[in-house]
């Protein structure tokens, strides 16, 4: 019985014989998928949006008027007291009460939901400003550069100039 060490290509491999000698004779790829698609019997969709709490089935803790700006830092302190609170609580009930700590841990849980949904809200703005940091980087080392050739060539002409009186003297 014979074995191959690597499978044969997929049939598709035929599309692309003419491609060293023609570039365009490939086919054109897939246009991207826009909307929703499935995926591993998973239904997602190609637009960025953080679902809601409420859609996920947890109780927002912070204001949930859509007309007021959530001022993140402060909630985010609040929850995060609320948290070590509700920590403590949950040592003071293992020590008295161990069969009630159920709703502690869903507490807790909530608490955490809340402050990860917070944070992912943050996301986009964090993406812009690495993006911003990032290009600023890249300016400075342009600039840096730039400044470098400026300063090789005025060398280079430096010593052109050198030479040239050195040869003229002679």
């Amino acid at each position: 019985m014979a074995t191959a060490t690597y499978p044969p290509p997929p049939p598709y491999y035929r599309l692309y014989k003419d491609y060293s000698e023609n570039p365009n004779s490939a086919p054109e790829p897939p246009p991207p998928i826009d909307g929703t698609y499935v995926c591993f019997g998973g239904n997602y969709t190609t637009e960025d949006v953080l679902p809601s709490l409420e859609e996920q089935g947890v109780p927002q803790l912070y204001p949930k008027d859509s007309n007021v700006v959530v001022d993140y830092k402060k909630e985010l302190r609040s929850l995060n007291r609320e948290l070590q609170l509700h920590i403590l609580e949950l040592a003071d009930v293992l020590v008295d009460r161990p069969s009630q700590y159920a709703k502690r841990i869903g507490d807790i849980s909530s608490i955490f939901k809340n402050l990860h949904h917070l944070l992912n809200s943050l996301r986009p703005h964090q993406a812009r400003a690495t993006l911003i940091h990032i290009m600023e980087l890249q300016i400075q080392q342009r600039k840096q550069a730039v400044e470098d050739i400026k300063r090789r060539r005025e060398e280079a002409q430096r010593l052109l100039k050198d030479a040239f009186v050195t040869l003229d003297g002679q």
